[in-house]
């Protein structure tokens, strides 16, 4: 069984997926896990100065690490948490490996928050 909208080895994956017939119930949760992860992601500043970063152009881990006043360690745990969010890609290129913002996931997001916008329902 496949769960479209789960995080790859997030936990509560692993069980659904052996777990499957209670798949269909929780299926609707794993897209708030999702959405829970990228808040997470999008809550600290240091990692959406990345992302703004990323923005303009494909960086190596260095190269972001350059930019801020703190440790390496720190920026790869930033990258780690953006790239859980499925915010940023990876792709080894040599020795060096580049980091790309996915917009895609910021798309679905915007759909996600305009669904809370219903100009039909009265107040």
């Amino acid at each position: 069984m496949v769960l479209t909208n789960c995080i790859n080895g997030h936990a509560i994956c692993r069980l659904l997926k052996k777990n499957w017939p209670f798949a269909i119930t929780f299926r609707y949760l794993s897209k708030y896990l999702s959405v829970n992860i990228l808040f997470k992601a999008l809550n600290d500043g240091t990692r959406r100065s990345i992302l703004e970063l990323l923005r303009k152009k494909d960086l190596t881990a260095g190269e972001i690490a350059d930019q801020f006043n703190i440790s390496k360690p720190s920026i790869s745990h930033h990258l780690d948490l953006l790239k859980q969010a499925g915010l940023i890609e990876a792709t080894k290129e040599g020795q060096f490996i580049y980091y790309t913002l996915n917009t895609t996931v910021l798309d679905e997001m915007v759909k996600w928050f305009l669904q809370f916008n219903n100009p039909s329902k009265k107040k």
